[in-house]
This record gives C-alpha cells, sequence and structure tokens, in this order.
C-alpha cells in the first residue's frame, strides 16, 4: 500500500450488477487493507429480464474460482447454445446464431466466403448445418466439451439461462465470505465534496452515513450516484431501437428443456423464451407507441406455453448509454451505466466488462483522468457495437405486416453498421476481428438468417480446387451431425451432472 492506494470502496445497490462487483472486487482487492462495502434496500425490487447470457460468463465465473456444477444448480440454470429467432426476416422463417465456429477457415479463407461460392453451385443446407452448437441445438443436445476435446467438439461454445435472483443471491455468499460488508438501508442524501464534486458520502434513512473513496454505482435506471448527483447525461438511442416497454413472466413446462433462448418477433416487439430447470422465463419486448400495455401483457400471456406463474411485471426503459460511465469518483454498472433490450442477451455480459476493465484501470486515491477517460472509450465502444448488432436485426427485417416494422425497415441506421452492411451485401465481407464482442460469424450468422445476400463472393474462393472444398464441407458437415447424435440429452445432462434437486442422486461427468 502507498498513501494514495483506495482503502474505501462503496458499491451502492445490489441485484446482479451490484453483486457481480462486490464478487470480483472482493476477490482482487483481497489486499488486507480495501474495504468493500454494498448497500443495498429490500425495499427497492431489482429487475431482472436478463436470465439469458453468452460465453464471457464462463471466464468470469472461471476467475472468481466457481465451480461451474455448483453455480449451475445454485441459479436452477440450463445450458444454452445459442438464439433461434423466429419471424425475423420473414414470418415463417427460423433461423439460429449459434454460438462457436461456423466450419473450419481452409487455406487462410474464411469458411463463410466457401460456403457462398458452393452456394451458388448447387443447393446447399443453411450454413448453421456447419455448426457444432446449432447441431447439438437442433437435436436438443449437450455435452461440455472437456479440455482434450477434439474437431468438431471442440468448436461447441456454451453460455447459460440463470434466475438473476438466484444467481445475486449465489454472488452475494461468494462476496460476503470474501469480507464483503453488506448494509440493509435506503439512500436518501448524496454529499459531494466541495473542493472538486467527488461523491464524499451517502446517507441512509436512518441517519447512518456511509463515507467512501471510490463509489460504484448499481441502482439501476435512475442512476443514483452517476446521474441523479454527478449528472453525466444520457445518449438516448430510441431512433434506433424504439422499444420501449417489456413485460416478464413466468410459466411452468415439462419437458427436455431447450439448449436455446428463442426470439419470436411480434407485430409491434417482439417475446423472450428461456428454459431454466424450474421454470420458463417469458418476456414481451414491445414499442408503447404502437401497442398499450394491456394488449402487450394478453399477447405474451396467450402464448405461454404452461400455467403462468405470479403476476406479469411491466418495466418500462429507454435504450441508451450514460455519456459518461466513469465520472469523478463514481464508476456505474448496469442499468445505471446503459441499457440495450436483451435480444442478444448482453446485459450480464456489460456489468462484466465494466468489472473487467475497472480492475484494469482501477485509479488511486488521484482519480488520474487518464485512467478514467480510458474506461469511457472503451464502454462507449463496447455499448455501440452491441446496439449496432441489435439494430440489424430490425433493420434488416422484411416482414410488412405492421406500421412498426415498416418503420424500422426505413428508419436511418448508424454509418458504423451501414458501412458492415454493404460490405457483407458487397463481397461477403466482414471486418470484425479481435475488436468486437460479436465475432465474424456471428453477423454471418444474422445476416444470412435475415437474408442479407452477399452480391458475390471473395475471388480468392476460386483459388481452390471446387471438388475438394465441397469433400472438406462434406466432411466437417457430417462430423458435426454425427457427434449431435452421440450426444445426451440436454435434460439428461443436467439431471446426471448438476440438477437443482435431489441432490443425493448420484451424478456423473460425461466423457466426450
Amino acid at each position: 500500500m502507498n498513501e494514495h492506494s483506495i482503502r474505501q470502496v462503496v458499491i451502492v445497490g445490489g441485484g446482479t450488477a451490484g453483486w457481480m462487483a462486490a464478487a470480483a472486487l472482493s476477490r482482487y482487492l483481497n489486499n488486507g487493507y480495501t474495504t468493500v462495502t454494498l448497500v443495498e434496500s429490500e425495499e427497492i425490487g431489482t429487475i431482472g429480464v436478463g436470465e439469458a447470457t453468452i460465453p464471457p460468463l464462463i471466464a468470469f465465473n472461471g476467475l472468481l474460482g466457481i465451480n461451474e456444477d455448483e453455480f449451475v444448480r445454485a441459479t436452477q440454470a440450463t445450458f444454452k447454445l445459442g438464439i433461434e429467432f423466429v419471424n425475423w426476416g420473414r414470418i415463417g422463417q427460423r433461423y439460429v446464431h449459434p454460438f462457436g465456429d461456423l466450419g473450419r477457415d481452409l487455406q487462410g479463407i474464411p469458411f463463410h466466403q466457401l460456403y457462398l461460392r458452393e452456394r451458388e453451385r448447387h443447393p446447399v443446407p443453411d450454413i448453421s448445418s456447419w455448426s457444432m452448437s446449432a447441431a447439438a441445438l437442433a437435436s436438443g443436445k449437450f455435452v461440455r466439451p472437456g479440455p482434450q476435446a477434439q474437431f468438431p467438439l471442440d468448436q461447441l461454445r456454451y453460455a447459460f439461462h440463470l434466475d438473476a435472483s438466484l444467481y445475486a443471491r449465489f454472488l452475494r455468499t461468494f462476496a460476503e465470505a470474501g469480507n464483503v460488508q453488506r448494509i440493509e438501508g435506503k439512500i436518501v442524501d448524496v454529499k459531494l465534496r466541495a473542493e472538486d464534486g467527488f461523491v464524499q458520502s451517502v446517507q441512509l434513512t436512518d441517519g447512518r452515513t456511509i463515507e467512501g473513496e471510490l463509489f460504484v454505482d448499481c441502482s439501476g435506471f435512475r442512476g443514483l450516484l452517476i446521474e441523479q448527483a454527478l449528472e453525466a447525461g444520457y445518449e438516448d438511442w430510441t431512433k434506433w431501437l424504439p422499444c420501449d416497454r417489456a413485460i416478464a413472466a413466468a410459466c411452468s413446462y415439462t419437458g427436455n428443456p431447450d439448449p436455446f433462448t428463442r426470439s419470436t418477433a411480434l407485430q409491434s416487439g417482439w417475446q423472450w423464451r428461456i428454459p431454466l430447470q424450474h421454470r420458463m422465463g417469458n418476456g414481451h419486448v414491445y414499442c408503447s407507441a404502437f401497442i398499450s400495455d394491456d394488449e402487450a401483457e394478453q399477447v405474451l400471456v396467450s402464448n405461454l406455453e404452461g400455467e403462468l406463474q405470479g403476476d406479469p411485471r411491466r418495466l418500462s426503459f429507454k435504450t441508451g448509454r450514460r455519456k459518461l460511465a466513469w465520472s469523478r469518483n463514481v464508476v456505474s454498472l448496469g442499468l445505471s451505466t446503459g441499457f440495450v433490450e436483451p435480444l442478444e442477451s448482453t446485459s450480464i455480459h456489460l456489468v462484466q466488462a465494466g468489472i473487467a476493465r475497472l480492475i484494469a484501470m482501477f485509479p488511486d486515491r488521484r482519480f488520474n483522468p487518464l485512467e478514467r477517460d480510458e474506461y469511457n472509450r472503451q464502454m462507449q465502444a463496447q455499448f455501440e457495437w452491441v446496439r449496432d448488432f441489435v439494430i440489424l436485426h430490425y433493420k434488416a427485417m422484411q416482414r410488412d405486416d405492421s406500421d412498426f416494422w415498416e418503420q424500422c425497415r426505413a428508419m436511418d441506421i448508424p454509418s458504423s453498421l451501414e458501412e458492415k452492411i454493404e460490405q457483407f451485401r458487397n463481397k461477403g465481407r466482414i471486418f470484425a476481428e479481435g475488436v468486437e464482442l460479436f465475432p465474424r460469424q456471428s453477423w454471418v450468422a444474422v445476416m444470412l438468417g435475415q437474408n442479407i445476400t452477399p452480391e458475390e463472393y471473395e475471388q480468392v474462393a476460386d483459388g481452390l480446387d471446387e471438388d475438394k472444398v465441397a469433400q472438406a464441407l462434406d466432411h466437417i458437415r457430417r462430423a458435426i451431425q454425427d457427434t449431435a447424435a452421440r450426444m445426451p440429452l440436454h435434460g439428461e445432462f443436467i439431471r446426471q451432472c448438476c440438477a437443482a434437486q435431489n441432490p443425493a442422486a448420484p451424478r456423473t461427468e460425461f466423457a466426450f
């Protein structure tokens, strides 16, 4: 420790964001002199719309040393291999955005370019037929690839469907074991330092004052510190992402849980379907300018597959991001930072990304502006990459059955996304290497899935022998299908390895 080291970290708000931050800081600030305190109130509910995740969460849990089977059991989780999109593009059309690779590049040429050339020669299956995750997804199968997994199983990537409230509870236990102090109380006042406007303390309803040097704002949409106290400002993205309401509801279900999230486009928005071990999570994201709240709720309830559990919850939001995710001595995470609707399950990842960057650029009490500015630059880029990928789904919609989709098809889009679409439409090119959350294969899956067809393929693809490429593609596809056929059903894998109920039952680790 030196004289400038941070000694008091205060996290404002619990929920998924707050306890993810607390768990990570308890692990990385275990230095004997820095205290981490989390303030939350049971009176303030949490928003649990982000029950689906993407693969980077595995790395987050791994860095904390969390056992995956224990995590799955504690959060009633299931495994997720990708997202199935229904009625996106055209009514009646389905496509999959799978995790992991699409095929294999050959001699440095991207697989999808060879696929595009092959598709010109003769009819071929959908490109998802060359995805290990998509093949398992389609047959309701799952197995966890071991460290010695061979092709094609080594290409399978997965994430989780989880109960966000149970995940927060799980992380709370972890964080408190790491000496994080939780304080129950509702904040009624924020005191700023007169000399520089930094947050000095927060005051609770019972008069207690909690002082800190670094504050982490996980207070949700209201942004208690980052916005109400420091006025960081908000960049509104509703001109590109017009949905501003969501209704969430749980229902019962039986049978083998699907190892994927389903998104079904509706007349004024879309519906999510997320299978957990103990229930099915459902929600309707919609634009209130085109459908009333009551009608939206009726649409959701009428589409449920099982008995409704509890009352549907109505949520309001404004898509966008805080102009400054880090202002003075406050770093915001989760909904305090911004919100992009959960179409691609990125909410929890954006929390994870903010935590990782905070740890990498952890300040001292001098709060160097270089660290703050770099953090803000990187978080802005993260949010904009997610924004563009989600907008793509709306812009590429071809259905014409409602004014809502007509508006989405006609809207102007960010130039960064316009360039990506035109590059792909021209020669199937995707420039998304090494910097973006969504890799090349994700953009390919969504663009082809929503009928953005390249006019040509890359000329370099003609340098490979057609017959040998065709043989290679056939070999890859057959290997993937054969491997998927030998996998256990998703539900069986969970029952044998990490089921939340009947903990006394013997568990088996599948070797594959």
